[in-house]
């Protein structure tokens, strides 16, 4: 048995992709399915069950293809299921799952299940289909005809990667198929952990007690060769009286349809016949689990005595064999590599002579036929489900990870010259979010998610996204209304008697708290200064200036080094027009000197960063220190930004920043890797393993927001091209190669998951991306004016 390796870490120069987390939770199996008889749908079902019961938190689906158009009475675990001879019913399958968001298909494949020559109608699912396929290949043939190669290997081309059960089929993927042997996982037939346990225990249930008990189960049809254990009998019970055959098993629902019962008819005419027709027992049923277990468990010896070695894979041999059951077959495949080794005995195909002879060995020799047993048992240990499954959840992270590995990195907003053009600024979805009492801070996927209501983090971010749209030249009334709105929902969200601001509010305008988060008040400081920086309107400076001097003195007594951060953006905001304001200025030297306090205790030459931690909203601590005005904080705040940029960039850990950091080498050419922020889930300890995932839109509007005051501050370009590949992760250039903005709507996804973008477009996601984006627009207006009257300055001194 062998599983999917994992990949490197990137510590030893690997992709980041190894550090994540796996084991995906969201997966469908597709297939047949009970109750519809067939083995295949027995061994979806035990996937399915097993995936469920052994993943953490696993919340698999299985869609299930049928062999008639009215289907079957599924249970619940089958969301969706079509008819396997409409081959538009494929696409839309195809459809349910990329609108369900699942995160890998697995795929049973066998040719009799799925309509069109050779099964040839799942490959209108599998190119349709967003995410990663993991394929099971139940059959693979020796011999196949041009249709079934072209189908298994169109499959395998559509298939991020594909599991086989035994050498024997790995060696046809490679060998016939062509497929390349690093894409193929080897996962045994998973099987019940089954107790080794005495047959006798289980006898009493089926009347045989005191017999010798031989079994043969699984659907019946003319290529088992059951009537060559039944011409083997005489011989058996002349030897061993008291042995009785077990026949466990519907027939086979398609031999019913055309010949009925024929073949069991004429099963039991030749035990007749033969005399031994009290010595067979029919069990005309399909039995689920449980009772399956119980029929094996009270079982001496084990029968498969197929007529051909084409059988790559045996469900019935699995169960038998790791249940602890001595096992008589013919030579197939799968049975020639599971009973090797003394694990089981094969006789020739057809050969009734040999199977008596075999039979009545086991028999007689209990020595031998239980350490026949307790091999295959032994080795039994590692197909049962828990640890097929881990291997199949393997599989499973390794195709997204590869799929990661390997999607194109987009390239949107090229000009024409190849150069990176600013996407136009949409407000669709912020007046979607956007209402009369403030913006909705939730979304499911593009609507807003009223229950969950309002907050002042949002409204802040709104509001001071309204004064910078109109830096950027963008006036409209519909923008002066929604910024008065979210002005309201500050002025309500204000609590004279703790002056500081609440920040929950339920959609039915019911405050949630007496006195929001230390966060929440600095950013409404924030977007209280830049209402009076960047305002011109009286009423709303009158507003935001008495406000304002209510709440400043309190945030010299917070905590929270990003209250400080968010409070001294507002202040100098706010000296944009009142430079001269003393308790400003006060305030000011005092949060500057709590933050550097805190660089002075925890920076070093290879983490210089103001904490042991880096968790959110990481670059606006270095942001406060380029707009301070103080030449040495200048600098620190370059350093910073410089070691955090190269940190959180992938790819080779380089600068391409004009002016050195200690420690921090050099390099001309600025076209580096995409943006890697820090992940939310788990962040980054000073010592420890970052996380990678889940990114969030914030990171990059904070950091594009840095970037650009560095380049205000220095007039380095290279800071502005930084800032433009950081807002590209917005884009597609991201460890994904996905992009976040949605074109459509006009608004941001959440985030980036491991393996894809969480779909829904909620207030801070879609604000981060529109700040950004106003930013940038602000500073290349700036650019364009400053060349122009350059570009007039010049005309005029050359005449």
């Amino acid at each position: 048995m062998t599983t999917p390796t994992n990949r490197v870490s990137p510590e030893q120069g690997g992709t980041a992709t190894a550090a994540w987390p796996h084991n995906p939770k969201n997966v469908a199996f597709v297939g047949d399915y009970l109750p519809r008889q067939c083995g295949i749908a027995t061994f979806t079902s035990d996937l399915y069950t097993s995936y469920a019961r052994f993943i953490p938190d696993a919340r698999p689906i299985v869609v299930s293809v049928n062999d008639t158009p009215d289907g079957y009475d599924y249970p619940t675990e089958v969301r969706y299921d079509f008819y396997q001879h409409d081959k538009e019913a494929y696409r839309r399958a195809a459809e349910f799952l990329n609108a369900k968001d699942v995160d890998v298909v697995c795929l049973q494949h066998e040719y009799g299940i799925f309509g069109g020559p050779a099964g040839s109608y799942i490959l209108t699912m599998l190119r349709n289909l967003s995410m990663p396929v993991v394929t099971t290949f139940h059959t693979i043939l020796k011999n196949p005809n041009e249709d079934q190669l072209l189908v298994l290997k169109s499959i395998a081309d559509l298939s991020a990667r594909v599991v086989c059960m035994s050498e024997k089929g790995r060696d046809f993927l490679i060998n016939i198929y062509e497929i390349p042997e690093e894409k193929i996982d080897l996962i045994p037939h998973g099987i019940p952990d089954m107790p080794f346990v005495d047959p006798h225990f289980y006898k009493d249930k089926f009347g045989m007690e005191g017999k010798q008990t031989l079994l043969t189960f699984g659907l019946l049809s003319p290529n088992k060769g059951i009537e060559n254990v039944i011409r083997a009998l005489p011989r058996i019970v002349e030897q061993v009286p008291n042995a009785v055959y077990m026949v466990l098993g519907a027939t086979h629902p398609h031999l019913i349809k055309h010949e009925g019962e024929a073949y069991r008819d004429s099963l039991k005419k030749l035990a007749e016949d033969l005399g031994v027709r009290d010595n067979v027992r029919f069990y005309n049923q399909f039995v689920e689990l449980d009772d399956l277990l119980e029929y094996i468990g009270s079982a001496d010896i084990y029968i498969t005595p197929y007529l051909n070695p084409a059988q790559i894979t045996s469900g019935t041999l699995s169960y038998a064999f790791g249940c602890g059951k001595a096992v008589v077959s013919t030579p197939y495949w799968h049975a020639e590599e599971l009973l090797a080794d003394g694990r089981g005995v094969l006789v020739p195909f057809g050969d009734h002579d040999a199977i008596a002879d075999q039979i009545i060995n086991l028999l007689t020799d209990e020595p031998m036929r239980h350490a026949m047993r307790k091999r295959g048992y032994l080795m039994g240990r590692e197909m049962i489900w828990e640890r097929s499954i881990q291997a199949y959840a393997n599989s499973f992270a390794q195709a997204r990870q590869e799929r990661m590995s390997t999607i194109g990195r987009l390239a949107p907003y090229m000009g024409s010259a190849g150069g990176f053009v600013l996407p136009a600024i949409r407000l669709d979805h912020l007046y979607r979010l956007t209402d009369s009492t403030g913006i909705v801070q939730h979304a499911r996927y593009h609507l807003p998610f009223y229950e969950e209501g309002y907050c002042t983090d949002d409204n802040a971010r709104a509001l001071i996204l309204a004064m910078t749209l109109r830096d950027a030249g963008l006036s409209e009334q519909k923008l002066d209304k929604a910024a008065d709105d979210y002005c309201a929902f500050l002025n309500y969200a204000y609590t004279d008697e703790h002056r500081r601001f609440r920040n929950f509010m339920s959609y039915d305008r019911r405050w949630l708290e007496d006195v929001g988060s230390d966060d929440s008040t600095g950013r409404a400081v924030w977007a209280l200064g830049t209402c009076l920086g960047r305002d011109a309107n009286k009423n709303t400076v009158t507003w935001a200036i008495n406000l304002i001097e209510k709440v400043l003195p309190s945030i010299v007594h917070m905590p929270s080094p990003r209250a400080w951060a968010f409070s001294l953006l507002g202040i100098y905001e706010y000296q944009k027009k009142f430079g001269d304001d003393r308790l400003a200025k006060t305030i000011q030297q005092q949060l500057l000197g709590k933050l550097m306090e805190l660089y002075n205790a925890t920076a070093t030459e290879d983490w210089p960063w103001f904490e042991n931690v880096l968790s959110y909203d990481n670059a606006v601590l270095a942001h406060v220190l380029l707009r301070s005005g103080d030449e040495k904080l200048v600098q620190i705040g370059l350093n910073a930004l410089r070691w955090l940029i190269e940190l959180q960039t992938a790819g080779p850990r380089t600068a391409d920043f004009g002016n050195q950091a200690p420690g921090i080498s050099t390099r001309t050419n600025p076209a580096w890797g995409n943006f890697q922020p820090i992940g939310s889930n788990g962040f980054y300890v000073k010592g420890q393993p970052r996380a990678y995932f889940d990114q969030q839109p914030l990171e990059a509007q904070s950091t594009v927001s840095a970037c650009l005051a560095a380049y205000a501050v220095t007039g380095d370009e290279d800071w502005h091209r930084t800032a433009l590949r950081v807002f590209k992760w917005f884009t597609g250039h991201n460890d994904l190669g996905l992009p976040l903005y949605d074109a459509q709507t006009g608004g941001c996804r959440d985030g980036l998951h491991i393996d894809r973008v969480n779909q829904n477009q909620g207030a801070e996601s879609t604000l981060s991306y529109l700040l950004a984006l106003a930013e940038l627009h602000s500073v290349q207006k700036q650019r364009s004016e400053a060349k122009s009257v350059n570009l007039a300055v010049s005309a005029l001194v050359n005449g």
